[in-house]
């Protein structure tokens, strides 16, 4: 899963700003004498986007390994839903991706989980770009190789890049500003920019999931040539630590450990990957999966609802301490999670029905009622970081709205962003009144107890979700709509239907989210931009086009530095707020698992890592035989 990041500096390198000439759709222009050549540049083992690199060139390990952890054992975990594609060219747009299928492949550079924002060298061994960020050279190790023993070579980083921007609008979006990739040596891959400025492009470069273009260009046992366009459920060669053994379509995967595999000894892979054998059981919910878990089917369980929790973890095991119970903080991202309203569709193109929604929505009483008081209402896109709006905008965030100012609400300079508060029956009656004024001001009115426009048709909202966990929150929500006159249903539907609804965009209202880095970039284009909002597929499932977003986008894309790009992260935030988009929804800042105590971890655990599962963990036989055999 690709790990957004922004104010690329390489390490050791000169941070002082560039200067600036002129702009073209933002991008700083750049003299032409201060242009570097390759031949001028230094190789880099890592690139950093906030400047210091934490582990030097000759660096042996991660600081949060255990360089002798033990090899072998079974890791068994859950995954809810099902699968019918290992192809990840496809994901999100054709089937259901299997969760596994990314544990085989392999990147450019891989994140170190101790830093913020910093990646070091897995498929290339070094890097190098000029200071205007206007491309960048990757170098693919000697020894890379895949699984069938080949050699990756720079032909299979070209072929990635120009399928993936192909078949994937999310990476077609990710990577749009990539627009040449050539081999420019043994094993030199050059990727070309469409402007300079763009500080992020050459780190999520190295992002790249790297494909064999050898493999999809053949032919299957069948002789039949492989589509690199369609899914499929033919075990896919790959490159990395893992590669799947066996699997039951739709119920099951094996992953086995690859002994003999290229990269085992390389810095960043050293003390990790210890299992022998990773296997993923598929379950239709949490509830059917929690009880395969009490009966040692599986060795941990991700718990995402607070009352299960609170609850279900009141078995003999857990009492016997041979089960773990352990929550581990999220340091490494914020995110959104709400109700979403598809604004594509004419009931929901006025700011104020948006907005009537959310005054309908009792956060307080759902929190109490389903949660027992566990969590807090999100009020930003970027919730838990320093880049969440607050307060009155000032200095430089308000410099970059005055840019905008003609084209956002009034209330984005005059008023602190907040969400409705509801909790007891005066402030719910309060919130319901000012909804309904809200949606009568929006050419709205109540003719039979039902919502009517104009016309007299009925403002009607299915709200479509896809397991019972967020059939319960969409039900919690159902009686308030309806008592401000909206005809609302909710309807549940299996992962397939709900993947193909979602893809076209045939939804009245959903509950999406959106997970954000530390250092948002590029991908906020795929989340919000006009040039997404009708792509298939496609994250912008809002369907925001809002020119003052597009031009806020940019500014986040092209700040120059750490404080330019909190200050237009901020400036984005207020007014993705201040329009309505989504109903907000809830967070927690930590990871719930539960797990049966056979397995250990190096201590402490990286702050970047969350819970480090099953990466960083290994089988501790001394435990196992404690609790006894699995049954």
């Amino acid at each position: 899963m690709a790990i957004t990041r922004r104010d690329l500096l390489l390490a050791g390198a000169a941070t002082a700003a560039l200067p600036v000439l002129g702009s073209a759709a933002g991008v700083p222009i750049v003299r032409a004498a201060e242009a570097q050549s390759a031949s001028e540049l230094p190789w880099r083992h890592g690139l950093s986007l906030f400047g210091d690199i934490k582990y030097p060139a000759d660096f042996k390990r991660f600081d949060y390994v255990n360089p002798d952890a033990p090899k072998g054992g079974v890791a068994r975990m859950i995954s809810i839903g099902t699968f019918d594609n290992f192809n990840i060219a496809v994901a999100g747009i054709k089937g259901v991706i299997a969760p596994a299928a990314g544990l085989i492949h392999e990147t450019l550079m891989t994140r170190a989980q101790d830093e913020v924002a910093t990646q070091y060298g897995e498929l290339a061994e070094t890097a190098q770009h000029p200071g205007d960020f206007s491309w960048v050279i990757y170098r693919l190790r000697m020894e890379a190789r895949w699984h069938d023993g080949k050699p990756v070579t720079p032909e299979d980083v070209i072929f990635s890049l120009e399928t993936l921007k192909k078949q994937s609008p999310m990476y077609g979006s990710y990577y749009r500003h990539v627009v040449k990739a050539e081999k420019v040596g043994e094993r030199d891959v050059k990727f070309t920019f469409d402007g300079p400025g763009n500080r992020e492009l050459p780190t999520i470069v190295g992002e790249l999931t790297v494909l064999p273009k050898h493999w999809w260009e053949g032919t299957d046992a069948q002789g039949r040539k492989r589509d690199v366009g369609a899914t499929t459920l033919e075990i896919p060669l790959g490159s990395g630590p893992y590669r799947i053994k066996e699997f039951v379509a739709g119920r099951s995967i094996k992953l086995e450990r690859v002994k003999d595999h290229w990269g085992a000894n390389l810095p960043s892979q050293i003390g990790q990957n210890n299992f022998d054998e990773l296997r993923f059981e598929f379950f239709r919910d949490n509830i059917v999966a929690l009880e395969a878990f009490k009966a040692d089917q599986a060795d941990w369980i991700a718990e995402n609802s607070a009352k299960q929790w609170a609850t279900a973890y009141d078995f003999p095991a857990v009492t016997e301490k041979r089960v773990v119970k352990e929550e581990f903080p999220i340091n490494d991202s914020g995110r959104m999670q709400a109700f979403v309203v598809n604004s594509r569709r004419d009931q929901f193109k006025d700011a104020r029905v948006r907005r009537a929604f959310n005054y309908a929505f009792d956060f307080e009483e759902m929190n109490k009622q389903l949660f027992f008081g566990q969590y807090k209402r999100i009020n930003s896109y970027f919730e838990g970081t320093e880049l969440a709006a607050t307060g009155l905008p000032q200095g430089e965030e308000l410099q970059i709205l005055e840019t905008v100012k003609d084209k956002v609400p009034p209330e984005v300079f005059t008023t602190p962003y907040q969400n409705p508060v509801g909790g007891n029956p005066e402030a719910v009656r309060a919130n319901l009144r000012e909804a309904a004024k809200l949606l009568k001001e929006a050419g709205f009115e109540v003719r039979d107890h039902k919502l009517v426009d104009a016309s007299g048709k009925v403002l009607t909202v299915e709200i479509l979700v896809q397991d019972p966990s967020s059939e319960r929150i969409a039900l919690f929500y159902k009686p308030s709509l309806e008592r401000i006159g909206v005809n609302t249903s909710v309807r549940t539907v299996d992962d397939a239907q709900y993947q193909n609804r979602l893809r076209s965009f045939d939804f009245d209202m959903i509950i999406d989210q959106w997970g954000e880095s530390l250092s948002p970039g590029n991908e906020q284009r795929e989340f919000w931009g006009s040039q997404t909002a009708d792509v298939p597929g496609a994250r912008n499932t809002i369907g925001i086009k809002n020119p003052a977003v597009d031009a806020l986008i940019e500014k986040v894309i092209f700040a120059k530095d750490r404080a330019g790009l909190v200050a237009a992260t901020r400036a984005l935030d207020r007014v993705l707020l201040w329009n309505f988009y989504v109903v907000p929804q809830f967070t927690y800042p930590f990871s719930r698992y539960a797990r049966w105590d056979r397995f250990s971890h190096a201590e402490p655990l990286p702050k970047y890592g969350r819970s480090g599962l099953p990466t960083l963990w290994w089988y501790d036989a001394e435990k196992a035989a404690r609790i006894g055999k699995r049954s």
